[in-house]
């Protein structure tokens, strides 16, 4: 069918193939890719594919979710497919993949044209296809070219010295936005940014210059008298509000001056012009109307601080010579200093200071601004034109990969079809075997709460590579055995790169991995049982008779302290336990005679009757397993996940023994049967035979060979000949 068709409203002809118990879709050409929005999506394999998937291009998952949920969803693979529709004149293409689209096979004209300029600026104007390495880098493509529809504005796109002067002054203070071509550069939001802190920072630098009360002492003096006075403000207030306080009441004084004790105490110490204890104490002598020392009797904490006091803000403000400051006079000092300070206190957090005001006055009047906006405005001119050349590198990417999520999610043919589906993340080499089924899992715990519902055998290993990088994936066991697929257990994985990582099983999800284990399994665990009953009878045997041997040297070595003990009583004869013992024998020889009397009556069924003891045991185990195995689903596995599985895709055993492989020698290997190291074999066929030969001689013992012997070695029992009473 043409894509035309496909586009009417005509109904598509499908057709299916069945595999994993599911029927799925095929696509076959455009045709079947172009009506994919009239398939039923209860059809769909699978309804949702998380966008962390680490076998695919995150370019490509980025651009099918449109919403940036992390979910790619069956609406924005239709949207995906209704745009490359319009974007190729025949989606049958996209069944080939490949990283490269050749220019007559794209139908939009506008992207078209966007492909065109990609290999214009890349050199080659003449090329027949656009690759994915023409799109894959973006500096490449616009290192050339002076606007790219990005709003960013290099320093080498202004076309005078003083605008690119500007431009590396905004560089320097705002900081710089990448453009498409790698360069830095200036973007509108930078360009307002500077020109805002610009205008914040010279308005308030000449307020300063606007009053000259703003700098009693000039530019430089002032900010050295404001310095000082914070310096000393708090312990020059304290020293006048305790004046005060002795003004009021004399018998103040002493304690405002600290007690002698105090010193007393200081005096026992190593003291330190610096030390916090001297710092704390009055800035110098307290007296009622007592102006501050300028020259000498200061506490020595703050000698230095009131120096500095004296030169830089007295001597400046009330004249130089000064030995004292009155309580009035630093009133007055603070208060020709407070405009400063508030003003001082205003400064704007600005970027742009370092240039200088004079340089922010210069770009403020001069046409810069101007300049850098038109360059802005031109590179935004150019957007929708450029806008095109991502649309190529989408074009491209779903060229390689559009038909591959189609095959992962409304079919899963890559996986049925043993092409590697996108889940797969590598393979396992552990316990003589290769698992191919191995998908990367974020936490093995919660994974395992869903994915145990499988029904399928799934070891969680944790792997690692040198520097320390690490990650976990579950590996499904489709094959062979479970005896020693146990945590802890070491192998080897290689994930689809072909790196190799140290793999550690760290959980394990028991479920039947074949019915050939299952046929085996209560024999396994009858030896087991035995095996640890064993176990446990020699070790309390073992504990018994240490017990005793303690016991033996303990008398030895009293024995000279000791009394003789009086010989312990005879023991009776028990003939009730006799009896029972004796009757227990009789219960079970009479029950194993039965047995074997009744399977030799099947005279040439005995075979049968052997086969169906065998069934007896096994059969329930087998059964079970084959239950399970019939429902093994992949669904969980994923769906614990992320993904949205809408199908049973079933891992039936065919199906499953082509994703776990186990060890075999290769076709036409020599392999020599003699092992030096090899244990002394037993005669068992000794053994057997012997067995055999009892079982025969109590079968004619019983007369159950009559029907098969000649008259003379027939077995007549002693109660067929006794003479009658």
């Amino acid at each position: 069918m043409s894509e035309a068709a496909a586009r009417s409203g005509s109904q598509h002809s499908w057709k299916f193939f069945r595999a994993g118990g599911v029927d799925q879709v095929v696509l076959r050409d455009g045709a079947d890719i172009a009506h994919l929005e009239q398939l039923d999506q209860k059809l769909w394999v699978a309804l949702s594919m998380p966008v962390g998937v680490a076998e695919f291009d995150p370019r490509t998952l980025s651009i099918l979710d449109t919403d940036k949920d992390g979910r790619i969803r069956p609406p924005e693979i239709l949207a995906a497919v209704a745009w490359a529709r319009g974007a190729f004149k025949d989606l049958g293409g996209l069944l080939k993949g490949g990283d490269s689209v050749p220019l007559d096979a794209i139908r939009d004209p506008a992207l078209l044209a966007g492909a065109k300029r990609i290999l214009a600026n890349l050199g080659r104007p003449d090329a027949a296809a656009v690759t994915l390495n023409d799109v894959s880098s973006q500096e490449t493509i616009f290192a050339g070219t002076t606007f790219n529809g990005d709003g960013i504005v290099p320093a080498d796109s202004a076309e005078d010295d003083a605008t690119r002067a500007a431009i590396a002054d905004i560089l320097a203070t705002i900081g710089p936005a990448a453009d498409r071509s790698g360069k830095p550069g200036v973007n509108q939001a930078a360009l307002d940014a500077f020109f805002a802190q610009a205008e914040a920072f010279t308005a308030w630098a000449g307020a300063a210059s606007a009053d000259p009360a703003f700098l009693p002492a000039g530019p430089d003096g002032t900010a050295a008298a404001l310095a000082a006075v914070q310096a000393v403000r708090a312990k020059v207030d304290d020293y006048f509000a305790r004046c005060r306080l002795a003004a009021f009441d004399p018998r103040a004084q002493a304690a405002l001056n600290r007690e002698e004790s105090e010193y007393l105490a200081l005096a026992a110490k190593d003291l330190s012009i610096s030390a916090s204890e001297v710092a704390g104490f009055p800035l110098a002598r307290v007296e009622g109307g007592r102006p501050l020392p300028l020259d000498g009797g200061v506490n020595p904490a703050w000698a230095g601080a009131v120096s500095a006091l004296a030169a830089d803000a007295v001597a400046p403000l009330l004249g130089a010579g000064r030995t004292s400051l009155a309580e009035a006079e630093w009133a007055s000092i603070q208060a020709r200093l407070a405009p400063f300070g508030a003003w001082t206190a205003a400064r704007p957090a600005t970027a742009v200071e370092p240039l200088g005001e004079a340089r922010l006055r210069e770009l403020l009047a001069g046409p810069a601004r101007a300049r850098i906006a038109d360059l802005i405005a031109r590179d935004n001119a150019m957007a929708a034109e450029n806008a095109q050349i991502e649309a190529v590198a989408k074009l491209v990417l779903f060229q390689r990969d559009l038909y591959r999520v189609l095959t992962n999610t409304v079919s899963f043919a890559s996986f049925y079809g043993r092409k590697g589906a996108v889940f797969q993340t590598g393979t396992l080499y552990l316990d003589a075997r290769e698992c191919g089924l191995c998908i990367e899992v974020a936490d093995a715990g919660k994974h395992a709460a869903l994915a145990g519902q499988s029904g399928a055998f799934l070891a969680y290993c944790d792997l690692s590579r040198p520097g320390g990088v690490k990650k976990q994936v579950v590996a499904v066991v489709t094959d062979g055995d479970s005896e020693t697929l146990t945590a802890g257990r070491n192998g080897v994985f290689y994930d689809r790169q072909g790196l190799d990582w140290d793999a550690t099983v760290a959980k394990v999800v028991s479920n039947p991995i074949s019915v050939r284990e299952a046929f085996w399994m209560p024999y396994r665990k009858l030896v087991r049982f035995i095996e640890e009953q064993v176990t446990k009878r020699a070790a309390a045997a073992e504990a018994s008779s240490t017990a005793k041997m303690s016991d033996a040297a303990s008398a030895v070595a009293t024995a000279d302290a000791a009394k003789p003990a009086a010989p312990p009583p005879p023991r009776k004869l028990d003939l009730g336990s006799i009896a029972l013992i004796g009757t227990a024998i009789g219960g079970i020889s009479a029950l194993v005679g039965g047995f074997l009397q009744a399977l030799f009556g099947l005279g040439i069924w005995l075979p049968l009757g052997l086969l169906g003891v065998v069934m007896l045991i096994s059969g329930p185990s087998m059964v079970l397993a084959w239950l399970k195995l019939r429902l093994r689903n992949l669904g969980p596995i994923l769906d614990a996940n992320g993904w949205a599985v809408n199908a049973r895709a079933r891992l039936n055993v065919p199906f499953g023994a082509t994703m776990t492989r186990l060890a075999r020698l290769p076709a036409g290997a020599d392999c020599s049967s003699e092992d030096p190291f090899a244990e002394k074999s037993r005669p068992w066929r000794l053994y057997l035979a012997l067995a055999a030969i009892g079982i025969l001689g109590y079968c004619w013992w019983i007369g159950r060979l009559n029907p098969y012997l000649p008259g003379s070695l027939q077995r007549v029992p002693a109660a067929a000949v006794a003479p009658a009473p």
